[in-house]
């Protein structure tokens, strides 16, 4: 038998426009709740709703519902997405993501380029990225770092679930350029080992 507690938490994560966490839920009952006791009642409510049409699923510490990976093809409609980064913006979400905190000189110098304080608005706007403070270094530059929207937006719990090196190759997304230079760095490595031996 499900608590009216559990079912008030349930109601109102399936009615928030954006995900909730534990403490977010307590603070919403009019008497004073046990955080724990909160996170108890989300982790039943996932379980009970493990396998059925729509999951309860936690990004970056918040919780929301959402329809399951493997109904996407029925749910699926053909529309404009509206929101297409440009390269440069892709580029500099992907240094954000792997290197963060990170600085707008780091990420140039990681890009070999200049990147335009427009490319870091867009990816502000989409809430992808935002200031994380400041480096504690002469200038004390401003860094960034990767939101929750942003782990909601690519269906990452954390950013321990950005796919490495092995998974890109494997998806051939690695540009053709950057495997040919890794073919000829360990090329050059076995040349010099043997040159050793």
């Amino acid at each position: 038998m499900i608590d009216d507690r559990e079912r008030a938490i349930e109601a109102m994560l399936f009615a928030s426009d954006e995900p909730l966490d534990a403490r977010q839920l307590a603070a919403r009952f009019a008497e004073e709740i046990p955080v724990a006791e909160v996170r108890a009642a989300i982790q039943a409510i996932a379980v009970r709703h493990a396998g059925s049409g729509i999951e309860l699923v936690e990004r970056g510490g918040h919780w929301h519902f959402q329809t399951p990976a493997d109904l996407a093809h029925l749910l699926r409609r053909e529309r404009d997405d509206p929101r297409k980064l440009s390269r440069a913006a892709s580029e500099v979400l992907a240094i954000v993501a792997y290197h963060e905190p990170v600085s707008r000189a780091e990420i140039e110098a990681i890009r070999g380029v200049q990147t335009s304080k427009g490319t870091l608005d867009v990816l502000m706007e989409a809430e992808w990225i935002a200031p994380a403070g400041r480096r504690e270094v002469p200038g004390r530059p401003l860094i960034y770092k990767t939101t929750d929207a942003f782990l909601q937006h690519f269906g990452l719990s954390s950013r321990k679930d950005l796919p490495g090196i092995e998974d890109l190759r494997a998806a051939g997304l690695l540009d053709p350029v950057d495997l040919a230079y890794e073919e000829a760095m360990g090329e050059l490595d076995l040349v010099k080992d043997g040159e050793e031996a």
